[in-house]
């Protein structure tokens, strides 16, 4: 049998699709793609995550770009027709690189959790050379349940799940709706900062707005500190796919 690999994100759903990698295969690997750009909390939960396995987890990093804020000033680009350069440059790369590197394996694992369903079943669809695993999924089990599992096993969550974030995503991800990055302007000011005059040097912005039938920029600096509803705002967790949409 050829070697499974598992993505960790440091997020909390693949976190636990990782352990289950662990039970269920003989031969898995585990791979971080670290940005340069998540909350430094996340270094303390993923060694709390390899005492759990009982196992390394492999981290890699971009030879090339430190952070995303890199990638988007030497790219000039924040994201174009659903391609974030960004994401593509920081963890879809290196993932080929580990594949051309390991030649074979039977399976990648993800943490889709149940609610994606959909999702992960375009995954299939339009990557089946990448044979797709799913534990989450074929366990019914959902990104609270995963809270639950790892607080059963005195793990503390990642920090920015308990401020209030849904993810554990880039500190300011280009992702992010108005009500995020308003919150992130309280909680991270000088990122919300480095983003907003980013923005203005390469011409293009995190944001859209809807006027009337056009659909314009809106750049972090017009952003009105009362705008959007973080609360319920969807943003998608970001993953080695981020660059395209597995909508439902």
């Amino acid at each position: 049998m050829n070697k499974i690999i598992a993505w960790f994100s440091c997020g909390i759903t693949s976190a636990v699709a990782c352990k289950i990698a662990l039970q269920t295969y003989k031969d898995v690997v585990l791979y971080y793609t670290d940005t340069g750009s998540q909350d430094e909390d996340s270094l303390r939960f993923l060694h709390d995550c390899e005492q759990w396995f009982g196992q390394k987890i492999n981290i890699v990093r971009s030879k090339e770009y430190t952070n995303h804020f890199d990638v988007i000033e030497k790219k000039g680009l924040i994201s174009k027709h659903n391609y974030y350069p960004c994401t593509f440059e920081l963890k879809k790369r290196l993932r080929y690189q580990i594949e051309d590197e390991l030649k074979y394996w039977d399976g990648q694992v993800w943490g889709f959790d149940i609610s994606e369903t959909n999702r992960a079943q375009r995954m299939i669809e339009q990557y089946p050379n990448m044979k797709p695993l799913f534990p989450l999924i074929d366990n019914q089990l959902s990104k609270a349940n995963c809270a639950c599992l790892l607080a059963k096993e005195g793990i503390e969550l990642p920090r920015m799940y308990k401020m209030g974030y849904h993810n554990n995503n880039c500190i300011g991800c280009i992702r992010g709706g108005m009500g995020y990055w308003n919150k992130i302007r309280i909680d991270f000011p000088e990122d919300f900062e480095r983003m907003a005059k980013l923005e203005r040097v390469v011409g293009h912005s995190c944001l859209k707005e809807r006027i009337g039938n056009e659909t314009k920029a809106l750049f972090l600096d017009e952003l009105s500190p009362d705008r959007g509803d973080f609360p319920t705002e969807i943003m998608p967790e970001c993953g080695l796919f981020c660059e395209l949409e597995f909508m439902n």
